[in-house]
């Protein structure tokens, strides 16, 4: 089997609408070859062990499970990560969330800034690995998921993230933070989404949240306030029908210059306050 042979094979059993990048991905990642050299050598013969690996790969991405989680690893940013079922597989529209954090701290010369369920470190990495002055805190309540963040900044030689246990703000000792940012649970704990796609395989304590999803939010957000120097500012990644539950709890709570962010396919994805003194 060539790899050309080997894509249609994996196209035809996968299918749906993903199975040609879904079959280039795993040809990838078996052969370690990029994307562009498959398509110049679509004539070369994968060896035995290849095409046995094949197999049983198309089978688990027939059975739903992520790409991400089959190959261990997702780009993010100009990072790759690793990644396993013990936490979120970064998504795509989460780099609006690093995009705008830059923004907000292009004019510092040096900021502190807190990640909270920080994951695989994705959004705390791509901010330190833009702005090597600056210093960044990132936690997450699993252990296992603080272990994978920590592998992620060695595997990525980042040195100026410090990253531990915490329940969002139980262990953060410091304060005078120039910008908060988090993509926490938010999604409602009945929600249908959770039994389809990618999904069905991601924790759910890193999905969920209670009081229609926003639990978690109203903490971060009560509790960043005295964390914030003056003029700081909290960012907070959530569901496109969550904008005008966090206007108001950012308001409840005293901050100012409140804003909604959209993403490319234009939903509401981001929400932003500032605190003043």
């Amino acid at each position: 089997m060539n790899i050309n042979e080997a894509i249609e094979y994996s196209i035809k059993s996968i299918g749906g609408s993903e199975a040609n990048i879904d079959s280039q991905y795993l040809l990838s990642f078996i052969l370690q070859k990029k994307f562009t050299w498959l398509k110049t050598w679509p004539e070369t013969i994968l060896s035995q062990q290849q095409e046995t690996l094949l197999f049983e790969l198309v089978k688990r991405r027939k059975q739903g499970e992520p790409i991400a989680f089959i190959t261990g690893e997702r780009d993010f940013w100009t990072l790759t990560l690793e990644t396993n079922p013990s936490t979120l597989i970064p998504r795509p529209e989460t780099e609006l969330l690093v995009e705008k954090a830059l923004e907000f701290l292009k004019d510092l010369p040096k900021a502190k800034i807190l990640d909270l369920g920080t994951g695989t470190g994705a959004i705390a990495l791509a901010i330190a690995s833009e702005r090597k002055n600056d210093k960044l805190y990132a936690t997450d309540y699993v252990e296992d998921v603080v272990d994978l963040a920590k592998r992620n900044a060695i595997k990525n030689k980042i040195s100026n993230v410090e990253i531990f246990q915490s329940d969002w703000f139980s262990k953060i000792k410091e304060t005078e933070f120039d910008l908060i940012v988090s993509n926490p649970p938010y999604v409602e704990e009945n929600d249908p989404h959770l039994n389809q796609g990618d999904l069905r395989f991601e924790p759910k304590s890193a999905l969920t949240a209670g009081d229609n999803g926003l639990a978690d939010i109203k903490i971060i957000i009560e509790e960043s306030r005295p964390r914030l120097v003056n003029g700081g500012n909290v960012m907070i990644e959530h569901g496109y029908y969550q904008a005008n539950e966090l206007r108001e709890i950012f308001r409840s709570f005293g901050y100012q210059k409140i804003k909604v962010i959209k993403d490319l396919a234009g939903l509401d994805r981001i929400s932003t306050g500032v605190f003043l003194h």
